[in-house]
Formats: structure tokens, sequence, C-alpha cells
């Protein structure tokens, strides 16, 4: 999946083909080989309130049921049933009092996951409550958020998740003193980009386009006029402009500063991609989160949770100003990608484009990505 593209500059450095965001061969391969066999952050804590709340997800090409076992912890599932494979639950959320039932043939599932009952179960003695059980799958909670791997073995979540942080951050403090289990959602949004999830990511991770398409975002942090992204740097949070007093779309005074944020932290947006599909942003009073859920090597659901303290939220304090600039980040961000998607089925991007020096990071996902899919390099 590399492009053939050859004599660039050596300001210049080729980006994938085209085929890469459009191929639907290529993408049943991501799924298999990236959000199959990765930690993939799926729901937030909080939406599974008590046992029996629910919530399903697609996490490559499997539909996942998470639950909230009878002691507390969180469970996860294949989302099919042991007897004929039927899916267990069909909606994307909800709440059962004890057990899961297939629609289907009642085979029914206690929230352990062990099988509980079915018709003439008791003229089966053979069967095994827990073989005959829901398969599960591997469960970490970190940052307020369950996150789901569906390998038979699983890679260390502290090397493979906790790391992207230390990679970008420095270290595992600097996130933690922003407390994000501890916060509350006081917004959320959904979108459903007609995009691939690649680029999603690369628009993330650079700032070369922000003079040209975010406004709102340049005027409250200055430095990404430059084209320079905040993750392109180790440890670096773009600071507030000197006229700006808060992450608002007007600049205007935020809410209640999170208490553990360091004084170097203080009036700093930091921006953090966790791979495969995690976006952070962290600022003194909330955090911006955002789960990407890739449908189709066109279509990408982004998820994104906008989290303040538990009394501003409970409060009813207006958190609309805040929530404004980033949603309109957001749409910027998501229309140049749907801007961007027809183009690259076009022939006159076959091998692919460049990538300007300010965008040079940009290539080293590039190479994950193929290395991910056992790609040879260029």
């Amino acid at each position: 999946m590399t492009s053939t593209s050859t004599s660039l500059p050596d300001s210049l450095i080729a980006t994938l083909p085209g085929s890469a965001y459009t191929d639907p061969a290529i993408f049943t391969q991501e799924q298999e080989r990236i959000f199959e066999t990765m930690w993939f952050c799926a729901a937030r804590a909080s939406d599974l309130a008590k046992p029996g709340a629910f919530r399903t997800y697609q996490v490559g090409r499997e539909s996942i049921l998470i639950t909230r076992a009878r002691d507390n912890s969180v469970r996860a599932y294949f989302n099919v049933c042991r007897h004929r494979g039927a899916r267990l639950c069909t909606e994307e959320s909800g709440e059962v009092k004890r057990a899961f039932q297939c629609p289907y043939h009642a085979w029914t599932y206690g929230l352990d996951g062990k099988l509980v009952a079915a018709p003439n179960l008791t003229k089966m003695p053979d069967v095994g409550r827990t073989e005959y059980g829901l398969v599960s799958v591997a469960v970490r909670e970190w940052l307020g958020y369950v996150w789901v791997c569906l390998a038979e073995h699983p890679p260390s979540f502290e090397e493979e998740v906790m790391g992207e942080i230390v990679a970008r951050l420095g270290d595992v403090e600097s996130i933690e003193r922003y407390g994000i289990e501890n916060l509350s959602v006081g917004k959320r949004i959904v979108y459903d980009v007609q995009a691939n999830w690649k680029l999603i990511i690369e628009n993330f991770m650079e700032c070369y386009h922000c003079a040209t398409i975010h406004p709102e975002l340049t005027e409250v942090l200055p430095e990404f006029a430059d084209g320079y992204a905040a993750q392109y740097y180790v440890g670096h949070g773009a600071e507030f402009g000197d006229e700006v007093r808060g992450f608002t779309v007007d600049g205007s005074e935020g809410l209640d500063r999170i208490p553990g944020v360091a004084e170097d932290q203080d009036r700093r947006y930091y921006a953090i991609t966790v791979r495969p599909q995690v976006f952070i942003n962290l600022v003194p009073d909330h955090v911006i989160f955002h789960r990407m859920y890739p449908m189709s090597e066109d279509r990408t659901v982004v998820e994104c949770d906008w989290l303040y303290l538990p009394h501003v939220v409970e409060s009813g304090k207006d958190v609309s100003r805040s929530v404004e600039l980033f949603h309109r980040v957001n749409q910027q961000d998501f229309e140049a990608c749907e801007r961007t998607q027809p183009a690259m089925s076009s022939r006159m991007y076959a091998k692919g484009g460049v990538l300007v020096p300010s965008e040079h990071h940009i290539g080293a996902f590039h190479d994950w990505v193929n290395e991910r899919l056992g790609t040879p390099q260029a």
C-alpha cells in the first residue's frame, strides 16, 4: 500500500496511494490487522451506570456487546448467540435486569456471560454453562473509558495505549493530572463522516490547514496559524493568545479549572493521537475525547465527548461556548475530509500526493499502517 512516486524534492515525501483510502480489500485488511488486534476505545464507562446496562459497538468486522456485571465490573462479549449465531442484542444501547436472551431461540446468558437457560436445557446435562456461554473479549478501563481487544492474546495495554501518551507528552502523569475518569459528559455529538478513517487521522495530526479553515481556533491558538501542530513536538502544548481568556469560540472566560492541572499546563492546549482511533484534547477546564468507529472504506462514525468537572455539569452551567469552538473545528475538519475522499479514486491521485515538512510526521503514520498490514515499503 505504498506510493510509487519518485524523484521528489528533499522537502517533500510521498503519501499513501489513493487506493489506500478507497479499496474495500485494504479496508478489510485494516479491520483484521489493526482494529481487531489492537486495543480499541469503545465506551464511556459512565454510560454503563449500573448492572445490566449495555451498549453495542462495531469493532473491526465484529459486533461487540459491553455491559456491567452484577459485581459492577465491565464485561465485553462477541454479540453472537452460541446456538445458531443470531445477533444477541440488536439495539445500540439498553438495559436488562439479569440476563440477555436471544430473540431467535431464547438461549439466555447471565451478565457474566454464562449460559443460564434455554428451551429443554435440563434435558441436555452435557452442555456446559461456561463452555457454551458468550465468548469474552479482553477489557480495560482507563481515563474513564472502556477499551476492548479482540485478539486472542492482547498486546500490552501499557505499551500500546499508555505508550502513545508517553510518546506525545513525555509521561503518563501529564494526562492523569486532568482526572479524566472523574469528569462528566457535558455534551456529546456524533458525526457521520463520509471519509476514510486515515484521512481523519492525518487531518488531526497536522495544522498546515489551520490558517485556511480554522479561523476560530487560530484566534485562540495563534501559533497554529504558522502550520505546525502541537503534536509535532513531544511535550508541547499550544499556548493561548495573550488576549484569550478561555478555550471558547470567542476567547471568553472558560469554566472552572480542573484542580490537578499543573501550572505549566495552564493556558495550553495539548492534542494526542492514540492509534488506531482515539483523539484526546486537553485544556485547563475541560477535555475533548474523540472515538472513531471505521464503518467502511469511505465512512467513519466519530463520537465526541466534552468532559467537565462534575459540579459544572450538575449545576447546569453554560458550556456552549467551549463546545461550539471544537464543534466548529470538527465540522471544518470533517468537511475537508469529505472533500478529499472523492479525489482518492481519481487517476490523478493513483500514486498519491505529497507531504510538506510540517506534515512529515504523517509519513511515520503511513509507515505504521504499512507495517501493520505487512505491506512492503517503497
